[in-house]
């Protein structure tokens, strides 16, 4: 094959992978619309539709570090296959549930095929770009249809359920699956890691303790200091100190946890839970801004976040470019001061503000995440072994999930009791706690005064809920720059000394002679 052929053969493989990942975010989102219509569809009640939407959560994140030690194990390919396939099914069943617990068990077998497909995406691009340049314009692209699947999945699911049934968001997946399934089998070529004992014990602690945690997440919004919550905390601070403890110990751990020994892995990582924790929340917060106190539809709703996908891809596009130029720890640290300016002006917005100022914060958000994630994951994983992609891609999902969980709960819960502080002493029952049913209570009594105090109140509790994100972000910058390193152009050695980097301590990544980032042995 020549090399011509070789290079189109890759950027092949990346639309493969793109299309892997954007049956996951479409996904997810266009799920938030179809919940109304499946809840009179299905006579779910409250408690069947957040099993609907954490049953899939607590599979995925509590199966990711597994899923991705597998991948190294049996190969990239064949686990990516699998999980679109599993997903592919299980969507196909979700359409034909004819009740709640059919639904959930389709989540459930959802939650297991994203977790074997989401670390295997991200494992297999850096497998195939080996050379810096190209690695970063794949990763941009990668990061682009997933900002792009973030924001589009609602408008799509509102064009779903408007002319077609609930099912139907569940339905575009498995096109898309065959179609990524059927490119996989002819493009991509199989990798794995060198082969290692199995460590079943650190799978379960992983799982046990994953899993724990993020029910934790979910549970926290109702109240801490409940027996059910602080038992799945104690048994997450357990298993996960238990799974670190037995990690470190083995001699062919699930896990490298040394990867964390690494100042761009253990930087990077860090860098984005911050980011995560201050953007988890901002679709719940900012969506519920446009449709209850704006009075927007959902379609219309989701339209106003065009200008957050438009400026991650411009800003995806041009970040790509930057980074060979300016290395990634700039990229971060711009990007995130960026966001945090977008955050401040998103906390200014008040009950009668147009669209301008909306949009200029938004346009400036997509701006900041647009040239920081990129360089945040390319620097995470150009620290990692090729012999540990899957494993590594796994820890950064699972930093990412858990900070975006985190995230939507402490956000929830900000902006939930800030509401509540906010309202009348005079109202009183469910409508004092939420945004919806005061606005429902006041649209059947046609009580304009509650109407105006619940817009007020949700305002200012969504500005307390943007303060928070710019400073979750200001602190992922200081962390990016005081932490992260760029490689740089080797030196000669001296004295007779081993060459080295400039700029590199024992225990970072050096550059490697193909291009890619190896940790340097110790």
């Amino acid at each position: 094959m020549s090399e011509n052929m070789t290079g189109a053969r890759r950027w092949l493989i990346l639309i493969v992978l793109c299309l892997a990942t954007l049956v996951l975010v479409v996904d997810n989102m266009v799920l938030t619309v179809a919940v109304p219509s499946l809840t009179e569809s299905l006579h779910a009640s409250a408690q069947n539709i957040q099993w609907v939407l954490d049953s899939y959560i607590l599979v995925f994140a509590g199966l990711l570090l597994t899923t991705g030690s597998l991948s190294d194990r049996f190969g990239r390919r064949r686990v990516l296959i699998i999980g679109l396939a599993v997903f592919g099914v299980a969507s196909a069943v979700a359409t034909l549930a004819s009740n709640p617990g059919e639904l959930i068990a389709a989540r459930v077998a959802m939650g297991l095929g994203g977790a074997l497909l989401m670390p295997s995406t991200l494992s297999i691009l850096i497998t195939v770009f080996t050379d810096e340049a190209e690695r970063r314009k794949a990763m941009a692209a990668w990061t682009v249809v997933a900002m792009v699947g973030l924001v589009g999945g609602p408008v799509l699911g509102g064009v779903l359920i408007s002319h077609f049934w609930w099912g139907s968001v569940f339905l575009i997946n498995i096109p898309i699956a065959a179609l990524a399934i059927v490119s996989a089998v002819i493009l991509m070529p199989e990798s794995k890691g060198p082969w290692r004992k199995p460590d079943p014990l650190g799978a379960i602690l992983s799982i046990v303790g994953l899993t724990s945690a993020v029910w934790v997440i979910i549970e926290f919004p109702k109240g801490f200091v409940r027996p059910g919550t602080l038992g799945a905390l104690a048994v997450a601070v357990v298993a996960l100190v238990s799974f670190g403890i037995w990690e470190t110990r083995i001699a062919h751990p699930m896990v490298p946890l040394q990867l964390f020994k690494q100042r761009n892995f253990s930087g990077g990582s860090f860098s984005l839970a911050l980011v995560q924790i201050g953007n988890g929340g901002l679709l719940l917060v900012m969506t519920q801004y446009l449709q209850f106190v704006l009075g927007y539809s959902a379609l219309k709703a989701s339209l106003c976040f065009i200008p957050l996908a438009i400026a991650a891809l411009i800003f995806n596009t041009l970040g790509a470019g930057l980074g060979m130029k300016l290395g990634n720890r700039p990229l971060m640290v711009s990007g995130l001061l960026i966001c945090a300016v977008a955050f401040g002006i998103l906390a200014d917005l008040g009950v009668d503000d147009g669209l301008t100022k909306l949009f200029v914060g938004l346009f400036l958000l997509g701006a900041g995440s647009g040239l920081a994630m990129p360089a945040a994951i390319t620097a995470i994983m150009g620290a990692v072994p090729p012999e540990h992609a899957g494993v590594s891609s796994a820890l950064n999902d699972t930093v990412q999930q858990t900070g975006a969980a985190l995230g939507v709960a402490v956000m929830g819960t900000v902006v939930t009791s800030r509401f509540t502080a906010g309202m009348p002493a005079d109202v009183t029952g469910i409508a004092r706690h939420s945004l919806g049913e005061a606005v429902g209570v006041a649209h059947s009594t046609n009580n304009s005064v509650l109407l105006e105090s619940a817009r007020n109140a949700f305002t200012h509790a969504a500005s307390v809920a943007y303060v928070a994100g710019a400073v979750g972000v200001i602190a992922a910058a200081v962390v990016s720059f005081v932490v992260l390193r760029d490689s740089k152009t080797p030196v000669a050695p001296a004295d007779g000394e081993p060459g080295t980097e400039a700029g590199t301590e024992p225990g970072t990544e050096a550059g490697s002679a193909d291009g890619s980032l190896v940790p340097a042995e110790a």
